[in-house]
């Protein structure tokens, strides 16, 4: 007998959500996918944000705050809303210990991005500061990053980019106070950076909400000599967050 059949003999999944019994790890019920906020229609291409109506094909969609603010990437997408569930399994990852919404979350980045990998990018995860990777003892940038890999088999440059001082919290700052917050917080790692050099880098975050730690990771990026940026979020905050 597998180990995987008498592991689940014992423990059988569960819903990510919900807990309800489902047919395989690290999954949601049925009830709770369609209750989740996939973005699966028209999006802004900048950074992800649902839209109302259908996108034509080649059709390329920029929603107002991505208008009213300079990007410093080129494309940009995200797999759900930050609202309902998933809001609730983005908190989980963060905050409790919930390692396994970033296995989860592997196939969901995968199918938002597939447009992002034409070119052999590496993947780069948005990175913590020293003191808050001891406190939450992971980043949950580097774990959703790391999923996605193993889906696509793509390279992650886990340490090309550091963050070179801790940062108060974004909670609660509009958003010229979140662009102040991260000013000249992320730099190219003195040795791991060089990866970057003349390639594509695809950033990963679990959250976008003004796009602030994005463009502080770019601009890093571009230091470090990338040619191309596109950034992957697992939530886009929306308008009404």
């Amino acid at each position: 007998m597998r180990l995987q059949t008498v592991l689940h003999a014992v423990f059988p999944p569960e819903c990510l959500n919900c807990g309800a019994p489902v047919e395989g790890d690290f999954a949601l019920c049925g009830p709770c996918w369609a209750e989740t906020p996939f973005i699966l229609g028209a999006a802004c291409d900048l950074c992800g944000k649902a839209l109302p109506g259908q996108t034509a094909d080649g059709e390329r969609l920029v929603c107002g705050e991505c208008h009213a603010i300079a990007r410093p990437w080129e494309k940009g997408r995200a797999v759900m809303g930050y609202a309902g569930v998933g809001r609730k399994l983005v908190l989980g990852l963060k905050h409790g210990d919930r390692a396994e919404v970033a296995r989860a979350a592997g196939p969901w980045l995968a199918r938002a991005g597939a447009d992002l990998l034409s070119d052999d990018p590496l993947l780069v995860p948005v990175p913590l500061h020293r003191w808050r990777l001891t406190q939450r003892r992971y980043n949950q940038s580097a774990l959703l990053a790391r999923s996605m890999a193993s889906v696509t088999g793509i390279r992650v440059a886990l340490q090309a980019l550091r963050r070179t001082r801790a940062t108060p919290t974004q909670d609660g700052r509009d958003r010229d106070g979140r662009f102040a917050n991260l000013a000249d917080a992320i730099r190219p790692h003195p040795r791991h950076g060089k990866a970057l050099e003349g390639r594509a880098a695809i950033l990963i975050d679990d959250v976008m909400t003004s796009g602030a730690t994005f463009a502080a990771a770019a601009e890093a990026c571009r230091m470090a000599g990338a040619a191309h940026l596109r950034v992957l979020a697992l939530a886009r905050v929306g308008d009404d967050a």
